[in-house]
């Protein structure tokens, strides 16, 4: 079955080239073409995701792809708790149990004897003194009750049969995070799959230009599961274009191609981290509207710190206020920018002052990335800085919805210890924007 939708897509990609070959005027742009390929392959890839999980009917994967001139096609998938489960398998989280599905292979990502120590520690020890303690009880009762099915049931055709019922289930514990964890191992060898097999279809983009799956994007993708908050997750596969086509061209092979792929699988730490949160707090009263220069904030900037990856510090910025003003035919609507101290302008001048102001601010953010964000210690020198900065809203302006800029925490020792000069480490400094306004 697996190979059979495998042509289905392989015959949605193809299905498109007739269309452009019917346009000899050259009336269909380039761009045209690739929002095409890519809303295909949001299909693709769709696609393949459900079957990695074998769930090709009930199972809603939203997969949205976006092309970024020079740097390439990002594919965004939706992670955490991911509607796969239906049939006859209990499975336990965290000691509470419900029925649903479960195919994998024993190497896919198996629960740790701790995840399932969690769980037994649950359901052996619920203490009482609480109303959520009181709430876990009930379910204790319920996984109590699973379990007993599991464990007396013998087994009938590889499974274990549920006492009394005829009906073959097998059992199965782990914790919310397991069971993400389980999810994104899952997407990423279908993303690894998708790339390598339909990547090169993406014929518009330059060698140096990449094709990206990831959760980024999505905003808050924790999940909940009877209470147990999930860790937040990061999940990133990438390669280029050029090595796609080397491997098209049978001059590398697929496990070279698969080697060369960047992958990510990050999790966010739970551990209080002092210089990451004086590095917020610095930022946070940098950029309000009395200090800075160029955009503010509202005090709404906050980090995350994701195990062998890096902090993402998250920033929204403004740029105006809307006043009214009392006249004599009614109240008149006026805007203001704190930043500059300038009052009832219009929306024409306002958006123009926004435009100016922005490459004034990403020059001052890489500066203040640097000067500030070598107060870091907690950083691993492979790891990364990463501030991601939501902008003001500004139409037709052709400023980005938003910039991420990087730097390896590497860089940021090498200039505090002044192994290398401000200018060096600010052109290791790595700026993505995203879609104009």
């Amino acid at each position: 079955m697996k190979r059979i939708m495998n042509f289905l897509i392989v015959g949605l990609m193809l299905m498109s080239a007739p269309l452009f070959a019917q346009n000899p005027t050259g009336a269909k742009t380039t761009n045209d073409r690739m929002q095409r390929d890519i809303a295909v392959m949001e299909t693709a890839l769709s696609q393949m995701i459900k079957q990695e999980f074998d769930q090709r009917n009930f199972f809603f994967m939203d997969v949205k792809g976006n092309y970024l001139s020079g740097y390439g096609v990002t594919f965004t998938v939706p992670t955490g708790m991911l509607n796969v489960w239906g049939g006859n398998e209990v499975m336990v989280v965290s000691g509470n149990g419900f029925t649903g599905s479960w195919s994998s292979n024993e190497d896919d990502l198996a629960i740790t004897e701790e995840d399932a120590q969690n769980a037994e520690d649950v359901i052996k020890s619920p203490k009482k003194n609480s109303q959520k303690n009181k709430a876990d009880a009930a379910h204790v009762d319920e996984a109590r009750a699973l379990e007993e099915v599991a464990v007396a049931g013998g087994y009938r055709n590889g499974s274990r049969n549920t006492v009394g019922t005829g009906i073959a289930t097998r059992s199965k514990r782990y914790n919310s995070d397991s069971l993400n964890a389980i999810n994104n191992a899952k997407i990423i060898k279908a993303s690894k799959d998708f790339i390598a097999d339909y990547g090169d279809m993406l014929s518009q983009l330059g060698p140096e230009e990449r094709i990206v799956v990831t959760n980024r994007g999505q905003g808050n993708n924790e999940f909940w599961m009877y209470g147990q908050r999930a860790k937040r997750s990061l999940m990133s596969v990438e390669a280029k274009k050029s090595d796609l086509t080397a491997f098209r061209q049978g001059k590398i092979s697929r496990d070279q191609l698969m080697g060369k792929m960047k992958v990510i699988n990050s999790v966010t730490t739970e551990k209080a981290e002092p210089d990451m949160e004086l590095l917020v707090s610095i930022f946070n009263r940098l950029y309000q509207s009395d200090l800075s220069r160029t955009y503010y904030t509202q005090g709404n900037t906050y980090y995350e710190h994701l195990t062998d990856f890096g902090v993402i510090v998250h920033m929204q910025v403004y740029s105006s206020n809307t006043d009214y003003i009392e006249r004599g035919d009614g109240a008149r609507a006026v805007l203001s920018m704190p930043t500059l101290g300038l009052r009832n302008l219009s929306q024409e001048e306002r958006d123009k002052k926004v435009k100016e102001l922005y490459p004034v601010f990403e020059s001052e953010l890489k500066e203040n990335i640097l000067d500030y964000g070598r107060t870091l210690k907690s950083l691993n020198d492979n790891e990364q800085l990463i501030v991601d900065v939501a902008l003001t809203k500004c139409k037709d302006c052709g400023i980005p919805s938003k910039v991420e800029v990087a730097v390896k925490a590497s860089v940021l020792k090498d200039f505090n210890a002044g192994r290398i000069d401000r200018n060096a480490a600010l052109a290791k400094i790595e700026v993505t924007k995203g879609a104009n306004q």
